[in-house]
């Protein structure tokens, strides 16, 4: 058997997750021609092939579901041994592979900055992607930490609460309902909203919410992202449910509304979680300990 390079199986992994060499070029900031290069010497190595043609996409051969579970597992394996190596190397420098719902773009850089001024030395490899897939990273192993806003409950797993995470309704500042105080929740079940797609945390806790209150959810439409809702939001398209953390600008402005609904604002909180079998290097200790001391001062004072 050939040689074959971490590389390799990092690049097949990703393709393997996004079942297509474009995406995942993307996702590792290379181009198209490099993935396919790093795929073919790897299928070269084992003498096999591991992916094949799917339409405009690709799928996994037998061979390349059975190297998946074995690369995943070795990878999260390394992890753990490079994490029991630094800490021979303590904190002047180590690396932390963080993994964040999309929601908390609106805070994790700040709190980064400040991280990185205690710690120069470390580097922080950042990942923002949904809570599906979020999880995804978790449950293989393939991340130090993540933070999310609700704790997985399928998962062997130690999450902490550092900071609150109010979630609120929100509409165009000319709405009628921005002028009522005290809403009933029933109130909204004759307006449409535009949310977060499948499997967002924000679109979840806002199901559960209407499934709560025995009052149907009429949606419009599904977006991607929390910028796009809300400009949705600020053009009249319909009513949304959002974290306080993300809208402070828009309701500083004016140009969006908060509605008095009874019952919300509804306080979740934001966690820094791990797999309890996790191994944490001194690097993902401190930013752990960092945000469960400092993450909410710094978040309330920022957002």
């Amino acid at each position: 058997m050939r040689p074959y390079t971490f590389k390799q199986i990092q690049t097949f992994l990703e393709v393997a997750r996004q079942c297509s060499v474009s995406k995942a070029a993307e996702r590792l900031f290379v181009t198209q021609p490099a993935v396919s290069m790093q795929l073919r010497q790897l299928e070269e190595a084992f003498g096999l092939a591991l992916v094949e043609p799917l339409g405009r996409n690709i799928q996994l051969t037998a061979a390349g579901q059975a190297f998946q579970t074995y690369a995943t597992a070795a990878m999260g394996q390394f992890r753990d041994l490079e994490a029991l190596m630094a800490e021979h190397v303590g904190l002047q420098r180590g690396r932390i592979e963080l993994a964040v719902v999309s929601t908390s773009k609106y805070f994790i850089p700040m709190l980064l900055v400040r991280f990185n001024r205690l710690h120069p030395g470390i580097d922080v490899q950042l990942n923002i992607d949904n809570r599906e897939n979020v999880l995804g990273l978790l449950t293989r192993n393939e991340t130090d930490l993540v933070v999310m806003g609700r704790a997985p409950s399928q998962l062997d797993c130690q999450a902490t609460p550092f900071a609150t995470n109010p979630l609120v309704m929100v509409a165009p500042p000319d709405h009628p309902l921005s002028r009522r105080k005290n809403l009933p929740f029933s109130a909204l079940a004759e307006y449409g909203f535009v949310v977060r797609e499948e499997g967002s945390g924000t679109r979840a806790a806002m199901q559960h919410l209407f499934a709560e209150n025995q009052t149907p959810m009429k949606v419009v439409m599904g977006m991607p992202s929390n910028e796009t809702i809300k400009q949705a939001v600020m053009a009249g398209m319909g009513l949304s449910f959002l974290s306080m953390r993300t809208i402070r600008h828009e309701l500083a402005s004016g140009h969006m509304a908060l509605l008095d609904v009874q019952g919300l604002p509804q306080i979740n909180h934001w966690y820094v979680t791990h797999l309890s079998s996790k191994k944490l290097s001194p690097a993902a200790r401190a930013f752990k300990e960092f945000l469960i001391e400092q993450g909410a001062a710094l978040m309330d004072t920022w957002s």
